[in-house]
């Protein structure tokens, strides 16, 4: 089982890296066409709106709700009752986020208001933002139609297509970057558009794979629906338990918009990094693990559950770790390297680089968040996320209140991460105390092991990198290929180390 669950993960993993590495081609080349700057602050809050709410409409608490919902439809096996779900979810989900979308677009102001208030005070930058946020919004009714596709693709172990699918984003924004923008009058707003489009192609791009399994949606609107209303019963309370890390950095930009020109910016660029070794492990293993834990809680087997629970905590916290130290020591290197050119100063990148430690010191949480969820989501428990989400924003929001003046933007994005602890222990608490979840023999060891290896990985980076003035004195070519060299050295290290201190592959399948 675990094997399986590996390959699909790897499949997944896979896929987003190269959407990823995209992402960062994507970032560099806006990042050098725009700088940090009004333009660049302006769309980031445009992007980020819509962008938000797909995590509540999308993949994050509609899926979580609609997957194990269709699970159990998938495994009683009536194709008759699977297609009528597909339908009617289609239908209904469909026109409430047009709804959504039609209040997004003539309520821009007010939207722009609420998530970047700052920009009140600046006219050029708030009506720049309101005129972008009314061509980006419709992205939102596109890409809630693609997570409900993408849904009933993984639950059918399809996980390739919805996994590539992101690519179009990145691609489509690339060439609105390089050769639309240079010819419209104000250039930022070809990446809007940009926006609006790679929502409509990623749509477009999973409908043949849904005539292929026969499954292409004939929407319905059904409010009384049993299954739907299971789904959107268990949605509403999830909107909040499962997008907790999605409106803190929300409020980070909320409040970095009182902030100098710019804080906007350097948090974006900060928290791109984090969500890549997020991506491609963390959020694909939660991807993978949902449907599996819904099936086991179908089948009453809770001890193939806790397991199976178990065996991703231990493979996020082999990844994280590594992952968030590295992030922290080479946090210059990996900004300077992919954004200082163009209007992206060297100024830029140091500061996005304080606010890239902050949010590292949370990439472990942020991934523990992602594994734990599902177990609670695949036993259709919305409610207990949801209490816990509400503490954990309300300690971000403490949290930010104390730190954002004495370290300013950095501040917000520790926080952030600090709250993201907060939330992740709670999940954790609360799944053993409704006994969905023990920690299996080994983890003391374990633990141990990942740090040892963790810290001559850390050795070996400090003992190699160069001093940061070097980085910016060289061109691309030679920054690449020694944050290349860098990064292989570290895992090498970081993987030796750990075969030296008796961490062997079969301790990590899952029997």
């Amino acid at each position: 089982m675990s094997i399986s669950l590996l390959k699909s993960t790897a499949i997944v993993g896979s896929a987003t890296l190269f959407s990823r590495i995209l992402g960062f081609v994507r970032d560099m080349v806006i990042a050098q066409a725009f700088g940090a700057g009004l333009a660049a602050d302006a769309f980031f809050v445009a992007f980020k709106i819509p962008n938000f709410l797909r995590r509540l409409f999308a993949e994050g608490a509609f899926s979580q709700s609609f997957v194990p919902v269709f699970s159990s439809y998938f495994m009683q096996g009536n194709p008759t009752e699977i297609q009528q779900l597909i339908n009617r979810v289609t239908g209904t989900l469909g026109l409430v986020v047009l709804l959504v979308t039609l209040i997004g677009i003539i309520g821009a102001p007010l939207w722009v208001v609420i998530f970047a208030p700052g920009f009140i005070g600046d006219s050029d930058k708030y009506q720049l933002a309101v005129s972008l946020l009314r061509v980006t919004f419709p992205y939102l009714f596109f890409i809630s139609l693609t997570a409900l596709a993408a849904g009933i693709l993984n639950t059918y172990k399809q996980f390739g297509v919805p996994a590539i699918t992101p690519i179009f984003l990145n691609l489509v924004l690339i060439a609105s970057a390089l050769w639309v923008a240079p010819y419209m009058l104000t250039p930022v707003t070809a990446l809007a558009w940009g926006v609006f489009f790679a929502g409509l192609i990623q749509l477009l791009f999973q409908i043949p794979f849904l005539i292929r399994l026969k499954l292409l949606p004939k929407p319905s609107a059904k409010w009384k629906d049993p299954g739907v209303q299971r789904v959107f019963t268990l949605m509403l309370p999830a909107i909040l338990g499962s997008s907790v890390s999605q409106i803190n950095l929300l409020i980070d930009t909320l409040l970095a918009s009182f902030l100098v020109t710019g804080s906007v910016s350097w948090l974006y660029y900060s928290d791109r990094l984090v969500e890549f070794p997020l991506g491609i492990f963390g959020i694909a293993l939660a991807t993978v693990i949902l449907p599996s834990l819904s099936e086991k809680h179908n089948q009453a087997s809770t001890k193939d559950f806790i397991r199976t629970l178990d065996w991703a905590l231990r493979w996020g916290c082999l990844v994280g770790v590594p992952a968030a130290v590295g992030l922290m020591i080479l946090a210059k290197p990996i900004l300077i390297t992919l954004f200082q050119y163009g209007k992206f100063s060297s100024y830029d990148a140091i500061m996005a680089s304080h606010s890239l430690i902050a949010y590292s010191f949370g990439l472990v949480p942020f991934m523990l968040i992602k594994i734990l969820a599902p177990g609670f989501y695949a036993r259709q428990d919305t409610k207990t996320p949801v209490r816990i989400a509400i503490i954990a924003m309300l300690s971000n929001i403490i949290l930010n209140g104390a730190l954002i003046l004495p370290l300013a933007h950095t501040g917000l994005a520790l926080a952030t991460s600090l709250s993201a602890w907060l939330n992740a222990a709670l999940l954790l608490l609360a799944l053993k105390q409704q006994g969905s979840y023990q920690a299996q023999p080994g983890w003391f060891t374990f633990s141990w092991q990942i740090g040892l290896a963790t810290i001559f990985m850390a050795a070996a980076l400090f003992w190699l990198a160069p001093p940061s003035a070097s980085w910016l004195n060289w061109g691309l070519i030679t920054r690449m290929s020694h944050l290349i060299l860098l990064i292989s050295v570290a895992g090498v290290t970081y993987l030796s180390a750990l075969l030296i201190i008796g961490v062997r592959p079969r301790m990590l399948i899952l029997t």
